[in-house]
């Protein structure tokens, strides 16, 4: 029986790349972010480990909506809401 998880926080997009256990997948998210004094933008990206419900099938690749949810083990904070594209 799967749990019900309530988002509270942060939402954001990502891309999976990894999937290798049963109920987490790892999600990287790209933040750019525009440095003023160099007039360069700077890309950062931040990796998070997801847990994903039963009723949702997902593959490395996918563009995936997250969201930030209470802690489910040492290191999910975060639950898998929806697929947004799927990967060719």
């Amino acid at each position: 029986m799967e749990k019900n998880y309530t988002v509270r926080g942060v939402v954001f997009e990502g891309v999976v790349i990894r999937q290798k256990t049963s109920k987490t997948i790892v999600v990287k998210r790209s933040i750019v972010q525009y440095i003023q004094k160099y007039e360069r933008s700077l890309i950062k990206t931040a990796k998070y480990a997801v847990h994903v419900p039963d009723n949702i099938t997902v593959e490395v690749g996918d563009l995936v909506l997250v969201g930030e949810t209470r802690k489910i083990s040492k290191t999910k904070n975060f639950v898998l809401m929806k697929v947004l594209k799927r990967c060719a």
